[in-house]
Order: structure tokens, then C-alpha cells, then sequence
């Protein structure tokens, strides 16, 4: 029930269904005074939510920072958290990914660097209907044709969301008393919410975070015309939010 209604409540809070909401009100009510305020409101919030210099600060504010590469220790296992990859694209034949695949690659990067032994892969499906196959196994099958042999993958393939990913991750482990070290390796706007998750569970771990959707701060005239990309971010952002508050709540984190 709680993973349905974490579903719902996403489409929910996200920022044009507000800014619709209070057009749809301004245009139909009859009392004219308070229509044109809902208006105007509406206009207001669609200008704040589209500007990218406004997510761009959001998202610094909130992503964790990248962790240079010299300060990386050595560890047993990366802990490589999925939601990358898309499940619902034919032909089954290969692996179909998405922005966040910087989490595989830069995976991969630590593996071949010598900073990582092994990859342990935690992700079954987030998708709601069933699905051909887990994450993890299609993330295996790209780790494979980077190089990484199949005695140094790990899968976790049952879990759906990332508080399952901590839960499930810590059972495998058990059966690996060998792997004492370990890095969390996911999206930078996910890692606070993972990391959260993981240390809940008492796996004590360092982080990685990648897939950045910020960038460095640049004062640029670009950055105050309004642009769909922007009002995306913040229903990107949103959902984190109210996940990582819905995990405290839950006390799941």
C-alpha cells in the first residue's frame, strides 16, 4: 500500500498541477476580484518554477557534492543503487538507460581504478505492472560488457524502492562476511535519501554520489528565460523531497 501511495502522492505535489489548478480556478470562478488573483498567481508560479537559475540553486542547495577522486579510499564493494535503466522499451535484446546511467559509469571508473573489488547491484523494479526482468540483472549485463567479471557482480534483485534496497542489501550481506567496506554509489539528489537509508539498516558506508542536475554556479543571462527543463527539475526535486519526509516519518531513514 505504502509503495501505491507514494506513487499517487508524486503526481500530487507536483508544481503544474498547482499552477493549473489555480488557472483552471481564476478562469471558471464567478467572483471576478479573486479569479484575476489566481490568475496572476498562476502566471507567478509558472515564471518562478520555469526559471533554471532558480532549480540550478535549488539543486546546490539540496545534491550532495562530488567526492574527488583523491580522497576515495579503497573498498570491498560498490554499492550501486539502479533506476537507471528502463524496463518498459521492446526489443528485449538490449539494455535501454537513462539520464542517471552516470551511476553505472562512474561505477565501472571506480571498479577499473582499483578502488572498488566488487559491485554489489541492489534494484529489482519500481514499475507497478510485472515487468521481463530486475534491474539488477539488466545493470549486470552492462557491467559485463565494461569488463567487470560476473565473480566480482553482486545482485540484489527484490527490492522496490530504496528503502528495500538498505533492507534487502543488508540480509545479502550476511552471506559475504568478507565485505567489511563499503561506498553507496547513486544520484547525487538521491544520496541523501539513500544514505540515510543505509546507515539506518547499520551498514556503515561512505558515498559516492553521481548524476549531478546541477551545475557550477554561473551568472548567465540564459539562466533567467524560462525554459521547461527548469519546471521538470522541481517535479524531479519534489519527489525527492517528500520521499526523504515521508522516509523520516515512516522511520524508514
Amino acid at each position: 500500500m505504502f509503495f501505491i501511495l507514494s506513487k499517487v502522492l508524486f503526481y500530487l505535489i507536483m508544481p503544474i498541477i498547482w499552477i493549473l489548478g489555480f488557472f483552471l480556478y481564476g478562469l471558471l470562478t464567478k467572483n471576478q476580484k479573486r479569479g484575476r488573483v489566481f490568475l496572476w498567481l498562476s502566471l507567478g508560479l509558472l515564471l518562478f518554477f520555469s526559471n533554471p537559475f532558480l532549480i540550478n540553486e535549488a539543486w546546490l542547495a539540496w545534491e550532495y557534492e562530488p567526492v574527488p577522486l583523491k580522497k576515495i579510499n579503497q573498498y570491498d564493494a560498490g554499492i550501486l543503487l539502479t533506476g537507471f535503466t528502463s524496463l518498459e522499451k521492446s526489443p528485449h535484446d538490449r539494455v535501454y538507460t537513462n539520464k542517471g546511467a552516470d551511476r553505472l559509469l562512474h561505477t565501472v571508473m571506480l571498479y577499473k581504478t582499483g578502488h572498488i573489488d566488487k559491485v554489489l547491484v541492489t534494484g529489482g523494479s519500481g514499475a507497478l505492472r510485472k515487468v521481463y526482468a530486475s534491474e539488477a540483472e539488466e545493470v549486470k549485463k552492462l557491467l559485463r560488457l565494461s569488463g567487470v567479471p560476473s565473480a566480482d557482480i553482486i545482485l540484489e534483485d527484490k527490492s522496490r524502492n530504496t528503502y528495500e534496497n538498505a533492507r534487502f542489501t543488508k540480509k545479502l550481506l550476511a552471506n559475504h562476511p568478507e565485505l567489511k567496506r563499503f561506498i553507496v554509489i547513486t544520484s547525487a539528489f538521491h544520496m541523501r535519501r539513500s544514505t540515510a537509508c543505509f546507515s539506518k539498516a547499520g551498514i556503515p558506508h561512505d558515498v559516492f554520489p553521481t548524476d549531478f542536475n546541477s551545475t557550477d554556479r554561473l551568472f548567465r543571462i540564459e539562466g533567467l528565460i524560462p525554459a521547461e527543463s527548469a519546471l521538470a527539475g522541481w517535479h524531479k526535486l519534489f519527489h525527492e523531497i517528500s520521499g526523504y519526509i515521508i522516509y523520516k516519518l515512516m522511520g524508514y531513514c
